[in-house]
């Protein structure tokens, strides 16, 4: 009888699918990736006016200038795999250890109960043409000084797989000055950029 009970529920189970860390952190690049190539696409290009005819003496009214008025962005969220990264030599480039450029001091602080992995990413800097990522598995309540870092624009993702405190967080500024950069990681948010 419990052999029978035993082969009727194992015929019925499913196994219950695992996401890797791995996993979460491609989906992680790809979206905040997917979110800038998108605003930076939304950001409205210089045109010149056409030019104006000569006065005469009919005077005409002059054109008005209305409003640009941009549709909201709506991002989408598609995992990246490092390979068709869209041609991009940076996204799949480890940020050097000695990268040149003028210094910055970074200061990580993981203010959330949970263990988080936290992706930094130096976007192409103009001068030295320096740009990859680095990654730091920062503590509960813990923080990281990076003491080998440029100036320049960086994106920060923060997250976890902790179901009981999920940490998924974007941010991104640029460092324009050698002082040391405080970056706060919350469940959901970057500040200090």
């Amino acid at each position: 009888m419990i052999a029978i009970a035993l082969i009727m529920s194992a015929c019925g189970a499913e196994a219950v699918p695992t996401i890797s860390a791995v996993d979460v952190q491609n989906t992680a690049v790809a979206g905040a990736f997917t979110l800038v190539a998108e605003t930076q696409a939304a950001i409205p290009t210089a045109t010149p006016l056409p030019p104006t005819e000569t006065a005469t003496q009919t005077q005409t009214p002059l054109p008005t200038n209305t409003p640009l008025t941009l549709p909201p962005l709506a991002a989408t969220f598609t995992p990246v795999a490092a390979s068709t990264a869209g041609g991009d030599p940076c996204l799949t480039r480890v940020l050097s250890w000695s990268p040149k450029g003028r210094p910055a001091k970074i200061r990580l602080v993981n203010t959330t109960r949970a263990e988080i992995t936290v992706s930094i990413y130096l976007n192409e800097t103009p001068d030295h043409f320096e740009c990859g990522y680095r990654v730091y598995n920062i503590g509960s309540r813990s923080d990281v000084i990076i003491s080998d870092l440029v100036q320049g624009c960086y994106n920060v993702w923060a997250f976890n797989n902790d179901q009981k405190i999920p940490v998924n967080a974007y941010g991104f500024g640029c460092i324009n000055n050698p002082d040391k950069w405080t970056i706060e990681i919350f469940q959901d948010s970057v500040k200090g950029l």
